[in-house]
């Protein structure tokens, strides 16, 4: 653990959005969601949902510029489920979606707990994800396409949201709750570790000041036959 990557470490924890995600409907090329994955970690989303494809989708790790490392990912068999999940944490649900209610995408306040809801290539958001969102918003069109691809829509949409989060304050102090930062930081600074601990149940050792595993070398011994 070098100084400069410690601070590279907690820099990006300390501007981590938990009120803000997204979930996707059904989005079933691997490489738009790679790309809506790629665009949370910049805007510093640190949990995405995905509403799995019953049609199935690729991998998209290749797209993702190892994003998939920083983004923690909930999938869900059907797009109920997500909105439960995300509206128990007090979220409000927007769809991208052109409809009778949809307003310009940059008249939300996503300063408010938001998670925003992206629908399939093609299709869309679906019936029943548009029967569970709060709002829908939609993004003006000037040429004789009718829409974006959805991970440029996310992107825009996303955008916006760290304008308004910007402005006012929100990415200046730690918002995550300290069980939470410490979880993320172990996970990122010590990979291997976590990964071996996740798999075996077992707590993750305690780190120091210095980013590095308290005793270590105990730990490592201890459990050296399990991480070999």
């Amino acid at each position: 653990m070098t100084p400069e990557r410690l601070a590279k470490i907690r820099a990006v924890l300390n501007r981590r959005q938990p009120d803000l995600t997204v979930i996707n409907d059904e989005v079933h090329k691997g490489r738009n969601l790679a790309a809506i994955m790629r665009t949370c970690d910049a805007v510093g989303i640190d949990h995405m949902h995905i509403v799995e494809p019953k049609e199935g989708y690729r991998s998209f790790r290749g797209t993702a510029s190892g994003s998939n490392k920083w983004v923690e990912v909930s999938t869900y068999d059907s797009v109920s489920e997500a909105v439960k999940a995300v509206k128990r944490s007090g979220m409000k649900v927007v769809a991208a979606h052109l409809d009778e209610r949809a307003v310009d995408y940059r008249s939300i306040d996503y300063c408010q707990a938001t998670a925003l809801l992206m629908g399939m290539e093609k299709e869309g958001v679906s019936e029943e994800a548009l029967a569970l969102a709060d709002e829908t918003v939609v993004i003006p069109m000037q040429g004789m396409v009718e829409s974006f691809n959805v991970s440029v829509a996310a992107a825009i949409i996303l955008a916006e949201a760290q304008r308004q989060r910007q402005a006012a304050g929100l990415y200046e102090s730690l918002r995550l709750s300290d069980g939470h930062y410490k979880r993320r930081f172990f996970q990122w600074a010590h990979p291997q570790v976590s990964s071996f601990c996740d798999e075996k149940g077992i707590a993750y050792p305690p780190v120091g000041e210095d980013g590095e595993i308290v005793d270590g070398a105990n730990w490592y011994r201890e459990h050296a036959q399990g991480l070999a």
